[in-house]
């Protein structure tokens, strides 16, 4: 059946059954503590979303065809189908669950209110930051995707795939809220709602790396032109290190941009 022709399903239909646990963002050591049957299973579904993502960055996800992943996942088709019965939207679905989930375990072990209490605030906001931006360079292929693809279904004409990623967001808020409200507790924080704050903090994380990946995409684009057609776009920015990045940010958060000479 051609992937156009199956029945519409809702959001919450399309990701039940199989496609419907942990994102598949389960470590390795805690898959050797699930039955062979189960274990397996979730493997399967890993290299289908390896192959998808190797699919859609090289394609793009519009011109990326169920045929080809499943070519590249050394699966058939209707296996591919048993594993996302909503095609290839549901398998783009996942891989948005895929990131949320790994970055829910990324705040639990590096920003927790635990974390707080034993070392100073800046310290901990430091270290998070750090391991934040080290996940989006891993993932580089992946936020892209992510980045494309998650405009197009924030403005499309279905509410619910708009209220989707904005829970899904909103969730990533919520988890940084408990470190930050202890960190206020200490009086290491400005007694400023800590939902905001956790705003502020994704707001620069998420502008800081959409440059990043912008000067990456420019430069890369102008290796592709003729000689001489890209001599407007200048020598490529020398990127800086996931640490160097989190201690700018961390600067930049908790002192802003006032001087200390100033009056």
């Amino acid at each position: 059946m051609n992937e156009s022709e199956r029945p519409s399903e809702t959001m919450e239909e399309r990701r039940g059954g199989p496609s419907a646990e942990t994102a598949i963002s389960i470590e390795t050591e805690e898959l050797e503590d699930l039955p062979r049957r189960e274990r397996e299973r979730l493997m399967r579904r890993r290299l289908m979303l390896d192959a998808a993502l190797s699919v859609f960055a090289e394609k793009g996800y519009a011109d990326a065809t169920l045929d080809e992943i499943a070519q590249r996942a050394e699966f058939g088709k209707g296996t591919l189908y048993n594993y996302f019965e909503g095609g290839k939207e549901e398998i783009l679905i996942a891989v948005f669950d895929d990131v949320y989930a790994a970055l829910h375990q990324l705040i639990e072990r590096t920003f927790s209110p635990a974390l707080v209490r034993g070392h100073p605030f800046r310290d901990v906001l430091e270290g998070f930051l750090t391991a934040l931006l080290s996940f989006f360079n891993e993932r580089q292929d992946q936020f892209m995707i992510m980045l494309k693809e998650g405009y197009r279904l924030m403005f499309n004409d279905e509410p619910e795939k708009a209220a989707y990623l904005l829970e899904k967001s909103e969730g990533v808020i919520r988890a940084l809220v408990p470190a930050i409200a202890e960190a206020q507790r200490s009086g290491e924080l400005r007694d400023i709602p800590p939902h905001t704050i956790a705003h502020m903090v994704m707001g620069n994380v998420r502008g800081y790396h959409m440059h990043q990946c912008m000067a990456q995409c420019r430069h890369t684009f102008a290796e592709g032109e003729p000689e001489g057609a890209s001599e407007h776009v200048g020598e490529p920015e020398q990127t800086p290190s996931p640490a160097e990045s989190a201690r700018f940010l961390t600067t930049f958060l908790l002192n802003g941009l006032h001087s200390d000479t100033a009056d």
